[in-house]
C-alpha cells in the first residue's frame, strides 16, 4: 500500500457500508446473508421470535423478553462507550462516526405505532424473517404491512410532526 493511500484510509470515516466503493458486491452480500442467518437462528433458539413470549411480555407475565431487550442495551451502551473511549476503528481503518441525536416528539408518535403493532402482531422487523423462515408464513402479512409503513412514511415524512 502507498504511503499516500494510507494516510487517506487512516484519516476516512465510516458512514454506511453501502457508501462505500465496493469490488466484489457479491461476497459484501454474502458475508451479510450469512450473519442474517446466523442472527436468525439464535433469534429462533432463544425465543425471541416466540408470538407466545412477545404476549407474555406485554402483558406483564414474564421476564424473558425484558431480560433479552435489557442484555442488547447494556451490550450497546458498553460498545459504544469502548468505541469512543478507545477511538476503535471499522476492519477497514475507517474512523466510527456517532452523530448526536436530537429528540423530537414524532419519535414518541413512532414510537407509540411501533409498539402498538408489534402488541398486536406479534413481530417487530428484527424477527420478521426468522418467523417466515421458520414456518409463520402469516408473518408475511406483517412484512408487506411493514414494506408498506416504511414507504408511507417515506412519501409523507414532511407532512409529519418532526
Amino acid at each position: 500500500m502507498k504511503v499516500a493511500e494510507k494516510i487517506t484510509r487512516q484519516d476516512s470515516h465510516c458512514e454506511a457500508p453501502n457508501l462505500r466503493a465496493n469490488h466484489d458486491k457479491g461476497v459484501e452480500l454474502l458475508k451479510y446473508l450469512i450473519l442474517g442467518v446466523l442472527f436468525g437462528i439464535v433469534f429462533v433458539k432463544a425465543e425471541v421470535i416466540s408470538w407466545f413470549r412477545i404476549q407474555e411480555m406485554f402483558r406483564l407475565q414474564s421476564f424473558h423478553m425484558y431480560g433479552v431487550i435489557g442484555s442488547a442495551v447494556i451490550t450497546g451502551i458498553i460498545s459504544i462507550q469502548v468505541i469512543k473511549r478507545f477511538g476503535i476503528k471499522t476492519i477497514h481503518g475507517e474512523a466510527i462516526n456517532i452523530p448526536k441525536k436530537e429528540f423530537r416528539k414524532g419519535q414518541v408518535i413512532g414510537g407509540f405505532i411501533f409498539g402498538l403493532g408489534w402488541a398486536l402482531t406479534g413481530a417487530c422487523p428484527g424477527p420478521l424473517f426468522a418467523q417466515i423462515g421458520s414456518g409463520y408464513t402469516v408473518i408475511l402479512v406483517t412484512l408487506f404491512s411493514a414494506l408498506a409503513g416504511t414507504w408511507v412514511y417515506g412519501r409523507f415524512a414532511d407532512k409529519f410532526p418532526n
